[in-house]
C-alpha cells in the first residue's frame, strides 16, 4: 500500500514467518524424536522470538523487528539437533 505502511509492515512479518515456518516444522520434528525436551525448549524460544519480531514490525518502523532476532538460537538449535539425529541413525554419530 502506498498509503499505509503499517500495513505493508504487518504483511511483511506475517509473510516472512510463512517463508520459514515449514522448514521449521520439519526440523523441530526430527530434532523431537530424539531431543524432546531440547527441542520444546528452543520451539518456545522461536515462538516467542517471532513474537517479539512481529510487534516490533507492526509498530512501522522495520527496524525494530530485530527484537525478535533471538530466535535464530531457536531456530539454528533445532537445525543442529537434526543434523544430530541423521549422523544418528547413519551410524555415524
Amino acid at each position: 500500500s502506498d498509503k499505509e505502511p503499517v500495513f505493508n509492515c504487518i504483511q511483511r512479518a506475517h509473510q516472512n514467518t510463512l517463508e520459514v515456518y515449514p522448514q521449521w516444522l520439519v526440523f523441530q520434528t526430527l530434532a523431537a524424536l530424539v531431543y524432546p525436551l531440547s527441542a520444546s525448549v528452543l520451539g518456545a524460544i522461536w515462538v516467542t522470538s517471532r513474537l517479539s519480531y512481529a510487534w516490533g514490525y507492526y509498530t512501522g518502523d522495520p527496524s525494530k523487528r530485530m527484537n525478535g532476532a533471538y530466535g535464530y538460537i531457536g531456530y539454528f538449535g533445532v537445525i543442529f539437533l537434526s543434523i544430530s539425529v541423521a549422523l544418528q541413525l547413519l551410524g555415524l554419530f
